[in-house]
């Protein structure tokens, strides 16, 4: 996704980081991918919504990180390193421009300690099951898989999501 960076102009790419930023700020829900990467390709950029997301997803992780690690503007770029290398240079200025602007807001934000914190993965549970008839069906015998997926939340809470799926749903 990186190397797809250098496709979005200048005002998207700002446009873009303004409204990661304004999420970590709890201002907004969220960054709308879809309706950006429209308005991208509207323009004549050959983008697609997944590597969007992907571009948001670093761009929010490297945020929330110099966030939690109450980065300077200088320290964010030299923590960069080897990317700001192959970063286009205008991606470069907007994220120095954006972090030296906003930055501080989300550094100093009471919430910045847990800025960067997702769910995490525990574990995964699957088995595979065969329904033979029920009260509505006689026979139905179709085959199913299901998936447990134990996730620990950002407050360190496990829960577990279970779903079912069919064979050619789970391959």
């Amino acid at each position: 996704a990186a190397d797809k960076i250098h496709l979005i102009p200048q005002d998207f790419f700002a446009e873009l980081c303004e409204q990661i930023i304004q999420h970590l700020n709890h201002k907004i829900p969220g960054v709308n991918t879809s309706e950006l990467c429209q308005r991208i390709q509207t323009s004549g950029v050959e983008i697609n919504i997944c590597d969007l997301a992907k571009i948001a997803n670093i761009l929010s992780f490297l945020f929330s990180a110099a966030a939690r690690n109450n980065l300077s503007t200088e320290e964010l770029i030299t923590t960069l390193g080897s990317a700001v290398s192959t970063l286009p240079k205008h991606a470069v200025q907007v994220i120095r421009h954006m972090w030296n602007e906003q930055g501080k807001a989300i550094a100093a934000s009471e919430d910045a300690r847990n800025v960067a914190t997702v769910g995490q993965f525990v574990d995964m549970k699957w088995k595979l099951g065969v329904a033979m008839s029920s009260d509505t069906c006689r026979s139905l015998k179709y085959p199913y898989v299901t998936v447990t997926l134990t996730v620990a939340d950002p407050s360190g809470q496990i829960t577990d999501k279970s779903f079912e799926m069919t064979i050619p749903q789970f391959k």
